[in-house]
Parts: C-alpha cells; structure tokens; sequence
C-alpha cells in the first residue's frame, strides 16, 4: 500500500492546512528521474509515518504546477506550519532527503516566520 496522497487541486489546500509536516513531490508519468526518485521517497513515507507525503502530478494538476511555478520536475517542496520550507528541483538520493526531513524536522518556526516576517518588512 502507498503511503503517499496524492494531491489535487480539490484536497491540497486542506491537506496542507491541516498537517503541520507535508513534504510534496511535484512528478510526471513521462519524467525519467521522477520515476528514479519514486521508490526513495515512497521509503522515506514509511520511514516517516508522522509527517504526510503528497504527491502532485503536475500532468493531472498543471495549476498547481503553475502556482507553485514548477519548472523543473521532480520537484520537492517542504510546507511546515503553512509555510514552504524547502523546495529544490532535482531526484534526491536516500541520504540527502533523509537529511533534508532531518533539517526540516529541526526548523524553529517561530525563528522562519520571525525571519519571513523581516523579509517581507524589508522588502517593501
């Protein structure tokens, strides 16, 4: 059985909303590297059951594609507390996404949204 959910413009905002640990993993049917990097982040669902792995199939869901304006694909996106964490595109071995889960595991949030706070204050 899957551990990963797969998300559509219906469920996403929920989905997200709802979890305070959603990792997303932006893939096509046709991508090479996406069907390589497929098994790693299905492991890295079992090995984490407290934290929802999503999927988007930016075939099926292309506006969420664009609005998370993914232009290379895989692409994986971290959302912590409603706030996007990581996304970098690119297939990740098992190491480096065990360690980037670990990194965000490890985040202070209330230290990203100080520092999103002072970016947004900055930049107007």
């Amino acid at each position: 059985m899957s551990s990963t959910v797969e998300l559509t413009k219906e469920n996403f905002d929920q989905t997200v909303t709802e979890n305070e640990f959603v990792l997303i993993d932006f893939w096509a049917e046709w991508c090479g590297p996406c069907r390589q990097f497929a098994p790693v982040y299905e492991k890295a669902a079992q090995d984490n059951p407290d934290l929802v792995f999503g999927k988007v199939d930016t075939e099926a869901q292309p506006e969420l594609a664009a609005a998370f304006g993914i232009q290379s694909i895989p692409t994986l996106m971290i959302v912590r507390d409603k706030v996007a964490v990581y996304a970098q595109p690119g297939a990740l071995p098992e190491p480096a996404l065990t360690d980037i889960i670990g990194q965000a595991r490890n985040l202070d949030m209330d230290e990203v949204r100080k520092s999103i706070a002072a970016q947004q204050g900055g930049a107007e």
